[in-house]
C-alpha cells in the first residue's frame, strides 16, 4: 500500500514537473517574445511599451517604460497588460522549477542513502565474453556518455539560436528540461545525477531570458528581472550542498586580495570582450551612483547567478566525475555558447577563453566571490565604462 502512495505521488510530481516546463515553453515561444527576436517590432500594432530616456536628475542615464497608445483601437487596448502578465507568468514558471530540484533533491538522498546494486554482475559479464574489462574504466566512459548527451543537445540549440532558429532551439532546450528532470527513471548512478542536476540550470537560464518580453530593449534593469527568478532554484541546490560550502567556493578566504585583483583582470577581459563585440552603454553618464547601481546589478545578479551555475555547481560537479581538465573545459565550452545570443562567432569564442579563464582561476582559488566580483567588472567595464571612452574602437 505504502509503495503504491509513493508511485501515485510520482506520477503527480513528474506531471507537475511537465507541466511547469511547458508553461515555461509558451512564454518563451509567445507572439511578443518571437517578434522581438526576429526583430518584426515595427509590424506590432496596438499599445506598445516604449523606452524613454528619463529626465530624473537625481538618476541621469537611465531609461523607463511607458505604455504608448499609437494606432490603439477599442480591441488593442487590452493588449497593453499582455507582456506584462507574460512577464509575471515567466517568473511564476520558474518558481514552479522548485518542484524540480525538490524531486531531485529527494532522489540524491534516496541514491546516497541506499546505492543501487552492482550494476554488471560478474555471471553477466561472463556470459557476454568480456569477464577481463576494467569495470572503472567502462564505468568512467560511461559517465562520459551519459554527460555528453545533454550537453550536445544543449549546444545545438545555442547553435540553433546563433543561425536565427529560435522556435527549434527553444524546443529542444524544452526537451532536454523535461529529460533531465525526469531523469531518475532511469539514471541510477549518483555521479551522473548530480551531473544533470547541474545541466538542468542551462535550459532554463536561457528559458527564463527568452519568457521575458516585456522588455523590448535591453536596459539595465532587464537583468534583474532575467537573474532574479534563478537565484531561487540557485539557493535550493546551495542549501543542499551545506556540507560542502567550501567545495563550491562560498568563503571569503583572501577576499580583499581577490577584489584588488579582480579591477585589473576585469579591466583586460572586459576591453577583450568590448573590442569583440563593440556594445553600447547602459549608463549614459559615468556618474557615481550609476557605476554603484551597474556594478551591484552586475556583480549580484548576473556574475553571480552565472558563477554559481558555471563554477560552483556545474565544474564542481564535472570534477567530481570526470577530473579537474574535462570539468573546466565542458564548463567553458558551455559558458560560451551560451553567449550564442550575440549572432557572432568572435564572441562565443571569446567568451569560452573567458569561461576556460574563470574555470582555471576558480579551480586555483576555490572562490565563488573572486569570481563572482571578477565576472561582474568585466561586465562593469563592458557596458559602462569603455563604451564612453573607447567609441569607435573595433577589432572585429
Amino acid at each position: 500500500m505504502k509503495k503504491r502512495i509513493i508511485h501515485t505521488n510520482q506520477k503527480k510530481l513528474n506531471f507537475l514537473i511537465i507541466i511547469s516546463v511547458l508553461s515555461l515553453a509558451l512564454l518563451a515561444v509567445s507572439p511578443a517574445c518571437c517578434s522581438d527576436l526576429n526583430n518584426s517590432s515595427s509590424s506590432q500594432t496596438g499599445p506598445v511599451l516604449k523606452l524613454i530616456p528619463s529626465n530624473n536628475t537625481e538618476e541621469p542615464g537611465f531609461s523607463t517604460f511607458v505604455l504608448s497608445d499609437e494606432n490603439s483601437g477599442p480591441f488593442q487596448k487590452m493588449g497593453q497588460y499582455v507582456d506584462i502578465i507574460y512577464a509575471f507568468a515567466g517568473i511564476g514558471a520558474a518558481a514552479l522549477i522548485i518542484l524540480i530540484y525538490r524531486h531531485m533533491a529527494s532522489k540524491e538522498q534516496e541514491l546516497i542513502e541506499s546505492p543501487p546494486e552492482e550494476l554488471y554482475p560478474h555471471k553477466t559479464w561472463k556470459k557476454l565474453g568480456i569477464e577481463d574489462i576494467n569495470l572503472e574504466e567502462f564505468e568512467a566512459e560511461r559517465i562520459r556518455l551519459f554527460t555528453a548527451i545533454p550537453i550536445v543537445f544543449i549546444g545545438l540549440a545555442e547553435l540553433l539560436i546563433f543561425a536565427g532558429k529560435m522556435q527549434i532551439a527553444i524546443w529542444i532546450h524544452i526537451g532536454v528540461l523535461i529529460a533531465l528532470s525526469l531523469s531518475d527513471i532511469i539514471i541510477k548512478n549518483l555521479k551522473v545525477y548530480r551531473i544533470y542536476q547541474a545541466l538542468m540550470l542551462l535550459p532554463i537560464l536561457r528559458l527564463v531570458n527568452l519568457s521575458m518580453p516585456v522588455f523590448f530593449n535591453t536596459t539595465l534593469y532587464t537583468f534583474v528581472f532575467v537573474y532574479g527568478p534563478l537565484l531561487v532554484p540557485l539557493a535550493l541546490i546551495v542549501i543542499n550542498q551545506r556540507s560542502s560550502f567550501e567545495n563550491i567556493g562560498i568563503t571569503a578566504k583572501n577576499l580583499p586580495v581577490y577584489i584588488i585583483l579582480s579591477i585589473p583582470l576585469g579591466f583586460l577581459l572586459g576591453l577583450g570582450e568590448y573590442l569583440t563585440i563593440h556594445p553600447g552603454y547602459l549608463i549614459k553618464e559615468l556618474s557615481i551612483v550609476n557605476l554603484l547601481i551597474l556594478t551591484f546589478i552586475m556583480v549580484f545578479f548576473v556574475g553571480l547567478v552565472e558563477e554559481l551555475i558555471f563554477r560552483s555547481i556545474l565544474q564542481t560537479r564535472l570534477e567530481d566525475a570526470l577530473g579537474v581538465k574535462e570539468a573546466v573545459l565542458i564548463a567553458g565550452l558551455l559558458f560560451g555558447l551560451m553567449h550564442s545570443g550575440y549572432g557572432t562567432f568572435h564572441e562565443v569564442l571569446y567568451t569560452g577563453f573567458v569561461g576556460l579563464f574563470m574555470g582555471f582561476a576558480f579551480y586555483k582559488t576555490k572562490s565563488l566571490p573572486f569570481v563572482v566580483v571578477l565576472h561582474g567588472l568585466v561586465n562593469v567595464f563592458l557596458f559602462g565604462i569603455l563604451p564612453h571612452y573607447l567609441s569607435g574602437w573595433t577589432v572585429f
